[in-house]
């Protein structure tokens, strides 16, 4: 019996590992750069997408600033 439950703790702790390791973990929206002018900030949200940095952005005009969000 005591085999048993060995088997069983360590598949299930080799288990929870091999999903935490395979798991994508959540992207959250951050400020990459502010710009002065609202063409400057989609310009740079385009390039981002594609150079691969990012896969959607947004641009928020704020306090005078364009700030992109992606």
């Amino acid at each position: 019996m005591r085999k048993v439950r060995t088997l069983l703790v360590s598949a299930a702790l080799a288990t929870g590992v091999l999903l935490s390791m395979t798991a994508a973990p959540a992207q959250a929206e951050s400020i990459r750069y502010a710009y002065y002018l609202q063409s400057d900030c989609y310009n740079g949200g385009n390039l981002g997408i594609q150079w691969g940095w990012w896969t959607s952005f947004r641009c928020s005009y704020e306090n005078g600033y364009w700030f992109l969000y992606a």
